[in-house]
């Protein structure tokens, strides 16, 4: 089974594939890297950034660097360079925002879209820093009262009890 959300996903990548050609991740990628404003870290294999509109305080997604549409194709490299990134971007949430409940998810293609050019996967995070209310349970829309850029930024700069920090 397939849930809604993430047909809506695949489509709108799909459609987006079809107009322009390219991966719509892809694209973000490299604009977000041009910009940086919403980076968080960067490696060798992997970009955590803060979305532009994210519908939640420090929703933070780390994106593979090389195209893949599915989390089954991360190489070992890939895989514990993630770990990683995991770790550092977990202990500054932990350190920064005073040890928030978080989730987080893998959003990886279906098996039979997993070698899709026009579909990308990534793992986001988002941590549990405020409640639905009345205008988001009534409208269907979040209210986010901080911008990806201030999140990315305060995120950057957290150090964590080892001392790290900006990377």
């Amino acid at each position: 089974m397939i849930s809604s959300h993430i047909r809506g996903r695949i489509y709108e990548a799909l459609r987006y594939y079809d107009d322009f050609g390219v991966c719509i991740a892809c694209a973000t990628l490299e604009e977000e890297l041009k910009e940086k404003t919403r980076i968080v870290l960067t490696t060798n294999h992997f970009v955590v950034v803060e979305p532009f509109a994210s519908p939640v305080p420090y929703n933070t997604h780390i994106y593979p660097r090389r195209h893949m549409s599915s989390f089954g194709d991360i190489s070992p490299p890939e895989l514990s360079d993630l770990a990683g990134v995991l770790k550092t971007v977990l202990e500054r949430l932990y350190v920064g925002l005073d040890n928030p409940d978080f989730n987080y998810t893998i959003v990886t293609a279906p098996a039979d879209h997993s070698a899709a050019q026009y579909y990308h996967w990534y793992l986001s995070i988002i941590p549990r820093l405020t409640q639905l209310a009345g205008f988001e349970l009534g409208s269907g829309m979040s209210i986010n009262t901080v911008l990806p850029e201030s999140a990315a930024e305060f995120l950057r700069n957290v150090r964590t009890v080892k001392g790290h920090g900006a990377g």
